[in-house]
């Protein structure tokens, strides 16, 4: 998959960059994520945090569960930043979301040389495998 963002993966970070900078709490939302379908709708989520440490609901869940909620299924790009707005690699609970909810989005990731994209299964190559040995053939 080529690596170049293109002008809509900009405009999907700084989707998610200003969600962040506006809705940032501590201990609350510490993550913004921003998806866009096929159509161009884009959908924002919020990490929702809670006091007891590893129950909380990531930004991209939220996200997709947004366009799930309005019947939009066609995630065509994804992206996730941090309080300070740098783009960061999803978690691995939502790699497996992405690999079952949308397995052909272009997901913005971080790079050496900037921000770059990746498909589900290259985020997830081992699940890729399990899958084909999975199919009949």
């Amino acid at each position: 998959m080529l690596n170049q963002l293109k002008k809509n993966h900009f405009y999907l970070i700084e989707t998610a960059k200003k969600l962040i900078s506006q809705r940032f709490k501590e201990n609350r939302h510490h993550f913004a994520a921003a998806v866009k379908s096929k159509c161009g709708k884009i959908f924002t989520g919020l990490q929702l945090k809670t006091s007891i440490a590893g129950v909380e609901i990531c930004a991209e869940a939220v996200a997709l569960s947004a366009a799930a909620e309005e019947g939009v299924t066609d995630i065509e790009a994804l992206v996730v930043v941090n309080r300070i707005g740098d783009v960061i690699s999803p978690c691995g609970r939502c790699r497996e979301l992405f690999i079952d909810y949308c397995p052909k989005a272009e997901i913005i990731v971080p790079g050496i040389a900037g921000a770059r994209i990746m498909t589900p299964f290259e985020l997830l190559p081992a699940r890729a495998s399990l899958l084909n040995e999975k199919r009949p053939a």
